[in-house]
């Protein structure tokens, strides 16, 4: 029998529960899991995560909830009765300078 270490985390019971339950359709246990987690870290030297904060980019419209679009149609609705509007060349612009796309 393999030489083997128990190893216990506490984690949220709501994380744990939705990550074996992805587990599970993909056929793997949480300890076989675990143990490509510590697999990776043994090959990549660190963690085999990219950890940084996510950039700002814009959302598209089939990653928003009902409420986050209509909030974005109306603060449109208020730009437009508010005389605000743009050319498309500055919507560009703009999309540029702060998504850099």
């Amino acid at each position: 029998m393999a030489n083997t270490s128990a190893v216990y985390a506490r984690i949220d019971t709501n994380l744990k529960e939705n990550a074996e339950s992805i587990l599970s359709q993909l056929g793997i246990s949480p300890s076989s899991a675990i143990q490509m987690l510590y697999s990776q870290i043994v090959l990549e030297k660190g963690l085999p995560l990219d950890l940084h904060l996510p950039r700002t980019k814009p959302t598209s419209i089939g990653a928003m909830s009902r409420a986050e679009l209509d909030a974005e149609l109306t603060k449109g609705v208020e730009s437009l009765k508010s005389g605000r509007i743009y050319t498309v060349d500055e919507v560009d612009a703009e999309f540029e300078r702060e998504f850099g796309i």
